[in-house]
């Protein structure tokens, strides 16, 4: 029996959920299929509406990620942050320090959207930023040093946006449509509880995935 038997029930709410436990916990991690492990808490659904409630929630999660991330590597040595989540996919050092520059990116689209007239943002290829020896080599605690002082300041942004700056636009050359600040804001409470989700499936394998 896994020590993480309600895995999946943990994360299928949608929420990243405050826990008193060191660790999540669920059942079958063995028969989980590719999608699965890509995607424990499903795929980036970006919603055409923003309520104050929803948006709320999801700065309540982006404010928990970095003390969340930091509890559950702490305890982890050098064999062990090299565990992947998935058979191909990162290890939990990349992953903690791929969350690093995804969300100084979005920190300064935020920004940019904030102070210039629908800006056009610059994407960047996150596999190959993950394969740069900063990503590879760096000790994890920079990164985690990063997210603790940049999700503190993202936070007091997005408390204080007002709904006329929820509206704000970004244009995205890559999808080669805008994007509006609220909704931005629903796709990094997502990637804080998909990433999370990474970090835990790497602990529950063991390293299983990594031959």
């Amino acid at each position: 029996m896994c020590e993480h038997k309600d895995f999946l029930t943990f994360f299928a709410m949608g929420k990243l959920l405050l826990y008193t436990s060191p660790f999540a916990i669920f059942q079958n991690a063995i028969v989980m299929s590719e999608s699965d492990l890509r995607f424990p808490v499903g795929k980036l659904i970006i919603p055409e509406l923003v309520d104050n409630n929803s948006f709320n929630s999801w700065i309540d999660v982006i404010s928990a990620f970095p003390e969340q991330v930091k509890k559950e590597v702490e305890s982890l040595n050098e064999e062990q942050l090299h565990w992947r989540y998935r058979p191909g996919g990162w290890n939990i050092l990349q992953v903690v320090h791929h969350c690093a520059d995804s969300h100084m990116n979005s920190f300064i689209r935020f920004k940019l959207t904030l102070t210039e007239e629908r800006p056009t943002i610059k994407p960047y290829f996150e596999d190959r930023w993950a394969a740069l020896p900063d990503t590879t080599q760096a000790p994890i605690s920079q990164s985690i040093a990063i997210l603790e002082g940049l999700h503190a300041r993202w936070v007091i942004l997005l408390k204080d946006l007002s709904n006329a700056q929820k509206e704000l636009e970004f244009l995205h050359p890559e999808y080669e449509k805008p994007f509006k600040l609220g909704q931005f804001t629903a796709v990094y409470d997502w990637h804080c509880r998909h990433h999370l989700a990474h970090i835990i499936q790497a602990k529950i394998a063991k390293g299983s995935y990594n031959s």
